[in-house]
């Protein structure tokens, strides 16, 4: 299996709060790059944070996404939680990079994280990240959290692949060097 991570970041690298400013910049041809990988998904991995926003979220709603966050297996992160009660949930034992390695170890497709740049943050740290895939929206923020904001050391990436899309977003996939 590989780990895969997705996040809309803006020019000036903030990924907090996606939600309040990259929406104007979805397109159905981002869409359908997103559900490309939504589709070969076999375990959606959360951090704490998503994890509670989305299990607020998502059991209220219906329609093709709706099913999917519902209806997939789910792994939770955290060192705080005692349980992961939404459909499909369960919680990482241990040491959430060990518990991984071990996981990337089984057959099948991919572990997909969407959000939980704390949790992307300490994966691509940790080298676990296959696949990084950033929606550049093309807008400065000025301010707010930024994903390697506290990175200590280099991580080398290369760029596996590259693609823009008519409302400005420029979608790059980085891979280990």
């Amino acid at each position: 299996m590989k780990i895969v991570a997705g996040l809309h970041i803006s020019l000036d690298g903030v990924i907090e709060s996606p939600e309040r400013w990259s929406f104007d910049y979805l397109c159905p041809e981002a869409g359908e790059s997103i559900k490309g990988r939504r589709d070969s998904t076999d375990i959606l991995l959360l951090g704490r944070n998503t994890y509670e926003e989305f299990a607020a979220i998502w059991p209220g709603q219906d329609g093709e996404v709706a099913d999917f966050m519902n209806n997939a297996p789910k792994l939770v992160a955290s060192t705080t939680l005692t349980s992961a009660d939404w459909s499909g949930a369960t919680l990482l034992e241990g040491d959430a990079a060990t518990a991984l390695t071990t996981l990337k170890q089984q057959p099948g497709r991919n572990i997909t994280i969407t959000g939980s740049a704390t949790l992307v943050r300490s994966l691509v740290l940790a080298g676990l990240v296959d696949e990084l895939h950033l929606m550049i929206c093309p807008i400065v923020l000025g301010g707010g959290k930024r994903l390697f904001d506290d990175a200590d050391g280099r991580v080398p990436l290369r760029l596996i692949a590259s693609e823009t899309f008519p409302t400005g977003v420029a979608h790059l996939t980085y891979g280990p060097a």
